[in-house]
């Protein structure tokens, strides 16, 4: 995986803490995927009574044990599909809300939408690189970053209408697709593809990178810079570049469902469900930013 919210996590990252099962999960104290009992216990030394023998009881203990209903994940602290559902969508309901207020109540404050990016951009490094979840830091970052999307989505909208509910549009349908994608076994996350997806990342990260130093320059006056100052066959090089990009977010979607059933199926402790919803929430911000700007560079090529 390459997203730094699971790559860096001591649960999902690549150095995963606790051993690896028969099945090629990790496993953690007390739990093996896909049973209620544990993968290892502690050994009990020799010439001590063992669990149901050598004890009155100990033949209706082992009964009832069998014969009662198995954990749920729930009951045993550990993270559920569920839990990262109503997580990511309180992390997404914290960011409509902020942008909203910023775009409705606020009008597109400057102070709130370039404060927004930078706190944004802070936390999502801290948040990013934290081993542990926190909720706080988590919500805090989304307030802010809705602070940012807000801004910058009445800023588009102005210039074109309809252009937000378009990107809103598209970032949910690329979502439905890239889920389908994955559930369905179509794309399978495999070290070539994410030795693909990595490559790929860093150099549409470079190009960003040197665009906005000759747009900062005036080395290049168009507006998108080298996306609007180059054409391909009288095609704006920034339509490729934002097809592209927007490829490449969803299969970042892809990669964070991967990681996050990894860690379902592995046990990991339901905190994680934090960490699991805010990765999410990056890689949708991401996706909606690149389709507004895609859009409007469509538009405005019209």
């Amino acid at each position: 995986m390459t997203n730094p919210v699971f790559q860096n996590s001591p649960y999902f990252g690549e150095n995963r803490k606790g051993g690896r099962t028969p099945a090629g999960y990790p496993t953690y104290p007390g739990y093996t995927p896909g049973s209620g009992t544990t993968y290892a216990q502690p050994q009990q030394g020799y010439g001590q009574p063992q669990q149901g023998y050598g004890r009155p009881g100990g033949v209706e203990d082992l009964e009832r044990a069998y014969g009662g209903p198995a954990a749920a994940p729930a009951d045993t602290g550990r993270m559920t599909y569920d839990d990262v559902i109503v997580k990511t969508g309180l992390v997404l309901g914290v960011i409509v809300v902020a942008a909203a207020f910023n775009w409705v109540v606020m009008g597109a404050n400057p102070l709130l939408t370039f404060g927004g990016a930078i706190v944004g951009l802070v936390l999502g490094l801290v948040n990013a690189f934290k081993k542990e979840p926190s909720k706080a830091l988590i919500l805090a970052y989304a307030a802010a970053e809705g602070l940012f999307l807000g801004g910058i989505s009445a800023v588009f909208g102005a210039m074109y209408e309809g252009i937000v509910l378009q990107a809103v549009l598209g970032t949910t349908a690329t979502f439905v697709a890239a889920l389908f994608l994955y559930k369905s076994g179509t794309v399978r996350v495999t070290p070539k593809l994410t030795r693909f997806f990595l490559i790929a990342l860093v150099g549409y990260a470079l190009f960003s990178l040197v665009n906005v130093v000759l747009m900062l320059t005036g080395v290049s006056d168009d507006a998108w810079g080298l996306r609007t100052g180059v054409e391909i066959m009288g095609i704006p090089l920034g339509v490729f570049l934002g097809i592209f990009a927007v490829g490449l977010a969803a299969l970042s979607l892809i990669m964070d469902f991967d990681a996050i059933k990894r860690g379902v199926d592995a046990g990991v402790p339901a905190r994680f469900a934090w960490s699991a919803a805010f990765g999410l929430a990056v890689t949708l911000v991401w996706l909606y930013i690149e389709f507004l700007r895609l859009l409007a560079i469509l538009r405005g090529s019209d």
